[in-house]
């Protein structure tokens, strides 16, 4: 039986990463570290070509994107957003370790949002929801392979709701222009929406093989998630 694969890639490294700020509605861009660590891995190890490639609207998203596959036209997907933390946004841990807001978004179960912002349980349903609209997508029109440049919290909320094997958001972190691959089986997806991750990337030279080509399928796909091209 046919299978589809999608590569799950987070997006380089900003100025937020390096002052441990949590950055998720800020549209902040990469910083030149940043777009050197992207540079100098795509130089050294292999990023798999794909068939269709999306992305959060995130700049930082659509730099690291552009950067690895400069010649792709990639589709923006909103869903793919990172968690909208509020007023939380732009801040650090220490900075709120008085807030009580704080401390009962990080004591809750999920339910609870930072003032102004969304709860975990909301960005899951969000996520979620796309992942399973882009697997559907896949298998409905045969293209057999997807890259999705997004976000930390985005991939490890993905993979602790669909991985095999499965683990917890924590097991499945990844440093920025890095993240895993995934194989869908038709039948194992129908029977218990879950993916095989198989694995991490970039992927060492010596392991590249035939892949894709950065070809574009999905234009005139009815059944895509609404997108801004």
């Amino acid at each position: 039986m046919k299978t589809y694969q999608i590569h799950l890639l987070r997006h380089g490294i900003t100025d937020g990463n390096v002052k441990g700020q949590y950055i998720g509605s800020k549209d902040i861009p990469l910083n030149d570290m940043g777009i050197e660590h992207i540079r100098s891995l795509d130089e050294n190890y292999i990023y798999p070509g794909a068939a269709a490639y999306f992305t959060s609207p995130m700049q930082r998203c659509k730099q690291t994107l552009g950067i690895i596959y400069p010649n792709v036209k990639p589709i923006d997907i909103d869903e793919f957003r990172e968690c909208d933390f509020g007023e939380f946004e732009g801040l650090t841990a220490q900075e709120l370790s008085g807030s009580k807001d704080f401390a009962e978004w990080l004591a809750s179960d999920g339910s609870t949002a930072p003032p102004s912002g969304e709860s975990g349980l909301e960005f899951g349903r969000r996520v979620c929801q796309a992942f399973e609209k882009i697997v559907e997508a896949l298998m409905k029109t045969g293209v057999p392979s997807a890259v999705i440049m997004t976000h930390g919290g985005v991939i490890m909320t993905i993979l602790a709701q669909y991985g095999l094997p499965e683990a917890s958001m924590a097991e499945w972190t990844m440093e920025p222009g890095c993240g895993y691959s995934v194989r869908i089986h038709p039948q194992l997806w129908s029977a218990a929406k879950k993916v095989e991750v198989y694995q991490t990337l970039p992927l060492p030279k010596e392991d590249d093989d035939d892949g894709y080509d950065a070809e574009y399928f999905f234009a005139d796909v009815e059944d895509l998630p609404e997108t801004e091209a």
